[in-house]
């Protein structure tokens, strides 16, 4: 690997092809296992209605002014997270501590590809168990006990790990047009489609007057402190905020794109698909008689059991697991690009960056296959009061969403509130009016660095 002349700091890079292609490519990163998979069943585990309200709350009032920043940022550096952080900071004659967001908006995303690319992919096994239709007419102990023999088989884990991070180092090496445009143009439309279809089937066949009762008929008597907190994380994090993917896909984004318009739409979209995944999966979930509230379980075992004993339930549970891969994929991208694009501004070539790095990824990812089976009894920092009885894959787990995320998030709303010229932040991101000015202003030095603050305790004392 050597550097190269053509990809070197002065050099130009390429830019989205339009903003519909870099609009597909936010909510791909922005819509995955967090939409269809986590926020299901944290709606299930905390009572629907009143939590689905404070979701959609933190989404829109705190998420999408974190989103217009992150985005302004990443156009202002035109480079990498942390080339741009640098560049930032020298622009706004400020201490170099603040690159720290830089650093973690690389290596976050890349620690968390560590272990997503694992659990990912038991989507592609659950695709090939759905068409040899080991789901039909199957039951509760017959669809744990399949659960359980993938997380036990190290062998099936790490093949589908392979084949997963293959297919994403493949996408990523292409570049910005013909990689991750291409891939989230076809994933993207297509993952919109199979859930509007899904939703269909699930009004016509579950039980869809429960599952809306359940998900829009708040109960506020069922809403706890820490259900605000994890509304709120979920609220963040599944917009991208302090994942390092908007910085990253803000600095290919022209300068004729409208940042606050394109983060009112990807908001609206990504908390849209929330809310379609919902109404896909507790009709059927009611409908069967199975628990709303059945923890990470509710993807992988209980819908399996009620999609086998429902019309159809073949061609819906291919359809499914398909969604979720499309949906997981095009997450992982925008894990894998920012440490690429970092490589690329230091003059590397953007192939044997993504081979080599997704190689490390694809070696560390045998550590979390490992600690679902072989080493589920070891856990290696229990001297850490932190990580005490944590697995490998729960160690990883911890640290990105409990500590990187958060901190990261926090970092950016201090450094954008109080640190950089609100002027020069104001004139990228294009907002006049003087009341969205005094909101935004209002949101990202106070509200959001006390919220993104509480959730970051939080998620230290869980």
């Amino acid at each position: 690997m050597h550097p190269s002349s053509d990809h070197g700091p002065g050099a130009s890079r390429e830019d989205w092809s339009s903003r519909l292609a870099f609009l597909f490519a936010v909510l791909g990163s922005a819509i995955g296992l967090g939409n269809l998979w986590r926020f299901p069943y944290m709606t299930g585990e905390n009572g629907g209605g009143a939590f689905v309200l404070v979701y959609l709350f933190f989404s829109l009032v705190i998420g999408v002014p974190l989103v217009m920043t992150e985005l302004a940022m990443g156009r202002r550096g035109h480079r990498s997270p942390v080339t741009t952080m640098r560049a930032l900071c020298v622009e706004g004659n400020v201490s170099l501590f603040w690159l720290a967001i830089g650093w973690l908006s690389i290596l976050a995303p890349i620690l968390a590809l560590c272990f997503y690319s694992v659990v990912a992919g038991w989507s592609l096994d659950f695709i090939v168990r759905a068409a040899a239709g080991t789901f039909s007419g199957i039951g509760p102990d017959a669809a744990q006990a399949v659960f359980q023999d993938l997380l036990a088989s190290p062998g099936r884990l790490f093949f589908w790990h392979t084949i997963y991070m293959a297919a994403s180092i493949f996408v990523v090496a292409r570049g910005i047009r013909h990689g991750l445009e291409g891939a989230t143009k076809i994933m993207m439309p297509a993952l919109f489609v199979m859930m509007a279809l899904l939703v269909i089937y699930a009004h016509v066949a579950g039980d869809a007057g429960r599952a809306w009762y359940f998900l829009f008929n708040p109960d506020f008597s069922r809403l706890t402190g820490t259900s605000v907190l994890m509304a709120l994380g979920q609220s963040l994090f599944s917009v991208s905020v302090g994942t390092g993917a908007l910085i990253t896909y803000g600095s290919y984004l022209s300068r004729d794109v409208n940042i606050p318009g394109s983060s009112w739409t990807i908001a609206l979209s990504d908390t849209a698909a929330a809310l379609m995944a919902g109404l896909a999966i507790f009709p059927i979930v009611f409908a069967s008689g199975l628990d709303p509230g059945d923890g990470p379980g509710l993807m992988f075992v209980t819908l399996p059991i009620a999609l086998g004993q429902m019309p159809g339930g073949y061609f819906i549970s291919i359809t499914f697991f398909v969604l979720v891969f499309f949906a997981a994929f095009t997450s992982s991208l925008a894990m894998l690009e920012p440490f690429v694009a970092w490589m690329v501004d230091k003059g590397y070539q953007r192939v044997p960056v993504t081979i080599i790095t997704g190689t490390c990824i694809w070696m560390a990812g045998a550590a979390t296959v490992l600690s679902f089976n072989l080493l589920k009894d070891f856990t290696p920092l229990s001297f850490i009061p932190l990580y005490e009885g944590r697995t490998i894959f729960l160690i990883l787990d911890f640290t990105v969403s409990n500590i990187s995320l958060p901190l990261n998030a926090l970092l950016i709303a201090m450094f954008a509130g109080w640190v950089i010229s609100r002027r020069t932040l104001m004139g990228e991101i294009g907002l006049n009016a003087k009341g969205a000015i005094r909101a935004w202003t209002l949101i990202v030095r106070y509200l959001a660095p006390l919220a993104v603050g509480a959730t970051l305790v939080y998620g230290l004392l869980a």
